[in-house]
């Protein structure tokens, strides 16, 4: 076997490993993420698996660099070219209830489970979700106070209550859809962006369905930290 596939196949078996991850954390949290569990479940032995880690917080990390360019993709990228302020935030609303309703992470929004697992537990895995969620939270501050200097927005805007607000319409369709099983609920939850922000958010979400992919893509490739705070963040 020469060294270049040797090199191909290892970064392929370690795509799949985090590609499986995914699907499991999603699912069942990042505690449920083991070398031991992983290796059987994908017929591998367990120094085989830990090779590409060294640990199981390396593992989860190695997780949550994935899905934070699965989010990016499917919520940060369809914004990107909007214009910044209004027309954005309204997009990243759009695509942010887009991703849910359509389950593109099997176990409902994966950061919003990571948040509520690790929330009380310091360390690198919960400072890794929360410098995320502050990178998303940041971009929707930023779109809020352009769209309020512009005129869109009323001049007395209070961007942090308003940013927490519509955080707070995505937790509780994420809620809905996972606990519930309310179909109803993303519907519900356009009306009150819309209520928000003054804006339709429904007609952008129907481009953005339209545009979209799968639900899930298994194919994934590694990023550090770094790189994925750079892709979540909406930025021009």
């Amino acid at each position: 076997m020469s060294p270049r596939r040797s090199v191909a196949e290892a970064r392929q078996t370690r795509a799949d490993i985090l590609a499986y991850g995914v699907r499991l954390a999603s699912a069942e949290g990042l505690e449920g993420l083991t070398i031991g569990r992983l290796a059987t479940e994908l017929g591998m032995s367990k120094s085989g698996v830990l090779g590409h880690f060294g640990s199981k917080e390396e593992l989860q990390l190695a997780v949550i660099d994935v899905a934070a360019e699965i989010f990016a993709r499917e919520v940060a990228e369809p914004a990107h070219t909007a214009k910044p302020g209004l027309r954005k935030l309204t997009a990243m609303c759009a695509a942010w209830v887009s991703y849910l309703e359509r389950r593109v992470f099997p176990g409902g929004c994966f950061f919003m489970a990571a948040a509520a697992e690790f929330d009380d537990r310091p360390g690198r895995v919960r400072d890794t979700i929360a410098g995320l969620a502050s990178v998303w939270d940041r971009d929707l501050y930023r779109q809020i106070r352009t769209a309020t200097a512009d005129g869109d927005l009323p001049a007395d805007t209070d961007a942090d209550l308003l940013a927490f607000e519509v955080s707070g319409v995505m937790l509780g369709l994420n809620n809905a859809l996972q606990l519930q099983r309310d179909m109803t609920a993303p519907a519900k939850a356009r009306r009150a962006l819309g209520r928000l922000l003054g804006q339709p958010v429904a007609a952008v979400t129907l481009l953005l369905v339209l545009a979209s992919g799968p639900r899930f893509k298994s194919r994934t490739r590694h990023r550090r930290f770094r790189r994925a705070r750079a892709w979540l963040s909406t930025a021009t």
